[in-house]
């Protein structure tokens, strides 16, 4: 996997929009989606496999406890693969990973924990375009006639209502991407989407290396300038406020922003 390093905002800025120009519709488009991790050793393992590597079945009784105690908030949703977006959002171990079309939202996340200041932190960049080689025949037709590489929850439901489902398509491991529906504001201002895997017995890090993603890069933030990014990410309002609606995300904005960050952390610039 390709890792390209930067050295300030503005040089992020840069090459994020590098050569995304399409000069068919004289507009900025890329296909890629992004994901921030604050420590650049974390690799593409959902909460699940971390959290219940010892026994991945724990998932069925998770999804049976988030049914059964988050009832209230959830009732009204139909369909499972939204129940389960909602579940990641809020912390529920599952097999998906967030995603977002934003990569300046991803630079939230990879620079939003300041427990994590004196690591190096990344961005996952991931072209759309590659998810098609590895699809199943009938799911790939689908995303074909769509004109899309992502799918929607309608999508997914007429080919699959589960775990189960999505597995008895193929017997290979397969991922795919999906967006729920904007089921409440964090989902729509994260800009959000999911990878998933059909098998939890690998991890989209696996899967990827298994079918040789030329698509997939890694911007490395140093740990020397995380929080000059964060801190310029306030100024264009990517800040906790926004990503998390509501008290919660202003209380992290609140603590974040009035704790003493810039003596320990942006020495270089103190000197």
């Amino acid at each position: 996997m390709k890792e390209i390093k930067i050295n300030s905002f503005e040089e992020l800025q840069e090459y994020i929009f590098k050569d995304c120009f399409d000069d068919k519709v004289k507009r900025y488009r890329n296909d890629f989606v992004y994901r921030g991790v604050g420590d650049d050793t974390f690799a593409l393992t959902s909460s699940l496999n971390r959290i219940c590597s010892h026994n991945l079945e724990l998932e069925r009784s998770i999804m049976r406890s988030f049914k059964k105690y988050g009832y209230t908030d959830i009732k009204d949703i139909n369909s499972n693969w939204q129940v389960l977006a909602t579940g990641q959002h809020y912390g529920l171990p599952t097999r998906l990973l967030d995603w977002s079309y934003s990569p300046l939202v991803a630079a939230h996340f990879a620079t939003e924990d300041y427990s994590l200041y004196d690591k190096d932190g990344a961005i996952y960049c991931f072209n759309l375009d590659e998810v098609d080689k590895q699809l199943p025949k009938e799911l790939k037709d689908e995303l074909e006639y769509s004109n899309t590489h992502v799918f929607s929850i309608k999508m997914m439901e007429r080919h699959m209502k589960d775990f189960k489902d999505m597995k008895l398509i193929s017997e290979d491991p397969y991922f795919l991407f999906y967006e729920p529906a904007s089921g409440s504001d964090r989902m729509s201002n994260q800009y959000a989407l999911f990878s998933v895997c059909s098998d939890t017995n690998y991890t989209l890090g696996d899967l990827m290396t298994k079918d040789n993603m030329e698509s997939l890069y890694k911007i490395i933030i140093p740990k020397e300038i995380k929080l000059e990014i964060r801190d310029k990410l306030d100024y264009i309002n990517i800040s906790e406020r926004m990503i998390y609606p509501g008290l919660d995300g202003v209380c992290r904005w609140i603590t974040r922003r009035y704790a003493n960050l810039g003596p320990q952390y942006n020495k270089k610039n103190s000197e």
